[in-house]
């Protein structure tokens, strides 16, 4: 039996691929380049540019601020799992990695809901849009998207710590979750189920219930409207978020059944739900948005052009001399 003291967990990449784990490291590697890139060239844009400072591109960043955090706290122990062929994780890192990657899901799943009430008083309320959301109301509601993402997740490592685990210290996947880690545990883990539950129906199922009402409001006023090319553009201005939704909750759905209900699921399958959990949003994310909103990919295009014009004068300037 081990108790809390230090010993490692033992990391899963893909059993199927045996020693040859080394050839997913670079399709890991351009994911989460794509990811990095990506989230931080929206990012830049909308610090830099002040057209882009309004409150959906506010909430853009926010989005691409939790993707960045997910893609960084999962990408070091799924680098070393494939690239490095090193399965090991400390326990203190294991709850470590597992605080953040639960605060930064619970934080993006609320940046979700502000994007959908961004959409909802954009269609029901345009005239009253920049009124009602404002800088101070922007900050505030970031605040709380921050503070509850770090209070609602901030007992589970401890709660997880007190256990000792007699059984295989091998894990799922190749990063730390809370419900691969308690299913461990030679002890009583109702408390942390029961927890688990309540910290995801406080985050992810409130959030989604309020996501499903949004646009229900949405749907009903967008139907309201008599002209069908009107009525297409203004749904238009949904779809890069309803993507979004799409991405996030499917796979996090899936990969909570399959954990909770599914004892006899494939190991494959379990670790293909979670890295699609994982990686797709950070992936996807930014390149819908570059391509379905107007002003980024003007703000993206004319950025390279920019680049690549000061590069041809410069060459022009040298040839010159």
């Amino acid at each position: 039996m081990v108790g809390n003291i230090s010993f490692s967990f033992t990391l899963s990449g893909i059993p199927e691929l045996g020693d040859n784990q080394h050839w997913m490291a670079f399709p890991l590697c351009v994911l989460y380049i794509i990811a990095f890139v990506g989230n931080s060239t929206i990012l830049f844009l909308i610090i830099t540019d002040r057209s882009l400072h309004q409150p959906m591109y506010i909430l853009l960043s926010m989005l691409s601020l939790t993707d960045i955090g997910v893609s960084f706290t999962s990408f070091p122990t799924m680098l070393s799992v494939f690239f490095l062929n090193y399965n090991q994780i400390y326990f203190e890192s294991c709850l470590t990695q597992m605080y953040f990657l639960h605060t930064f899901a619970a934080m993006e799943s609320g940046v979700l809901v502000a994007m959908a009430v961004d959409r909802l008083i954009a269609i029901c309320d345009p005239l009253r849009y920049s009124a009602i959301l404002t800088s101070s109301v922007l900050a505030r509601i970031a605040t709380v998207i921050f503070i509850r993402g770090i209070c609602v997740v901030f007992p589970i490592p401890f709660l997880t710590r007190r256990f000792p685990f007699c059984k295989s210290l091998a894990l799922s996947h190749s990063y730390c979750l809370h419900q691969d880690v308690i299913r461990l545990a030679c002890a009583d883990t109702t408390v942390n189920n029961i927890y688990g539950l309540v910290a995801v129906l406080m985050t992810k199922g409130v959030d989604s219930l309020f996501i499903i009402v949004s646009y229900g409001m949405i749907f009903r006023a967008v139907l309201n409207i008599t002209i069908h090319k009107a009525r297409y553009k203004t749904f238009s201005t949904c779809i890069s978020h309803i993507c979004a939704v799409l991405l996030f909750y499917i796979p996090l759905i899936g990969l909570t059944v399959v954990h909770r209900f599914g004892k006899h699921t494939s190991p494959l399958l379990l670790i293909v739900m979670a890295d699609i959990y994982l990686l797709l949003p950070p992936v996807i994310n930014p390149l819908i948005y570059s391509i379905k909103t107007k002003q980024i990919r003007h703000k993206i295009i004319m950025t390279f052009r920019g680049k690549s014009s000061v590069t041809h004068n410069t060459g022009i300037s040298v040839l010159g001399n």
